[in-house]
């Protein structure tokens, strides 16, 4: 599938950004009028899901930039930048805003205010999370069928952070709701804004959790991440395929973007291959590796004799010693 065909991971951002923002206002409003501490954790988990998807925004867009002589390898990798600043900001902005007035809720043993109109908001934001969450995991669905993969394996390994993120983050902003949801009742129940407080360390909790996941996947692709092995095993089989290359002896792949990937080998060609004819394998290797998968933008093919080449045919050979 081509970038046109293929739905935008920036309209999932941007969907998801305008949700959270207008959630977060309404879960402020009802968190003061309330007194409720989980309705104001929730106001900062939705505050930063939109500055998460700012930023996740921000790397879409600047990753999408072309190639030029500062940046001969593209700008692919600069998504994962801002992804990983967006996990950063959610778990400063919303994990431990959450926790420490949680904390502040169970040591002050607020009473709870008429949680009525806390209610509608929640609801309102349930449906409004559940939209967003719904672009995402339609987005996520329709690729990981194109690549042959379970959701859930695909949502692991997936180098497309934005779209992840948006799934991971409005799956959490559910249960968050319900979080709160359980505390706002629990103190109507029992006149106790112990229920409220346990609300909101558990909301900040979800979101260390969150941040956590989103942190790492994004440090394992700045770091360098290869594809999986299957896909491995497809591209060497796919240059093996090619006339006059014996043998891949090394195989190196980099995942530089969703749809941004780099393959080196190290290849061996028949000893009575010309060079007119190594140079058409080569070629021929890249013309299938791109037809096969669209997503390597980039091939680099090293000739390299094999263990079984002519030995004293190298360019040190018959120098004394």
């Amino acid at each position: 599938m081509d970038d046109q065909q293929r739905p935008g991971s920036a309209v999932t951002v941007i969907v998801a950004a305008l949700a959270n923002l207008g959630i977060a206002v309404a879960k402020a409003v009802a968190g003061l009028l309330g007194g409720s501490s989980a309705m104001l954790a929730e106001a900062a988990h939705s505050l930063a899901d939109t500055v998460t998807e700012l930023m996740l925004l921000v790397a879409v867009t600047r990753a999408d930039k072309p190639a030029d002589e500062e940046h001969p390898l593209g700008h692919g990798p600069e998504r994962y930048i801002w992804a990983l600043l967006a996990a950063v900001a959610t778990f400063v902005g919303g994990a431990v805003f959450s926790v420490y007035d949680g904390i502040r809720a169970l040591a002050h043993g607020e009473e709870p205010g008429d949680p009525l109109l806390s209610y509608v908001v929640l609801a309102v934001a349930f449906v409004l999370e559940s939209l967003s969450l719904r672009t995402g995991l339609r987005q996520a669905r329709a690729e990981a069928r194109l690549l042959s993969l379970g959701f859930g394996r695909y949502l692991r390994r997936t180098p497309d952070t934005a779209v992840k993120a948006v799934v991971l983050e409005d799956s959490a902003a559910l249960a968050g709701l319900l979080l709160a949801a359980g505390g706002l009742l629990g103190g109507q129940l029992t006149g106790s804004g112990v229920w409220d407080g346990v609300a909101s360390i558990l909301i900040g909790a979800l979101l260390v959790y969150v941040a956590w996941v989103l942190g790492a996947a994004n440090a394992r692709l700045l770091i360098g991440r290869p594809l999986p092995p299957y896909l491995r095993a497809g591209v060497r089989e796919e240059i093996l395929s090619v006339p006059h290359i014996v043998d891949v002896l090394e195989l190196t792949t980099l995942v530089q973007g969703p749809r941004e990937v780099l393959v080196a080998a190290k290849v061996d060609f028949r000893d009575a291959s010309s060079a007119r004819q190594v140079e058409w394998a080569c070629e021929e290797a890249e013309e299938q590796l791109r037809e096969r998968y669209p997503a390597i933008r980039r091939v680099y093919l090293d000739p390299t004799p094999g263990l079984g080449g002519e030995a004293g045919t190298g360019p040190g050979a018959g120098r004394g010693g």
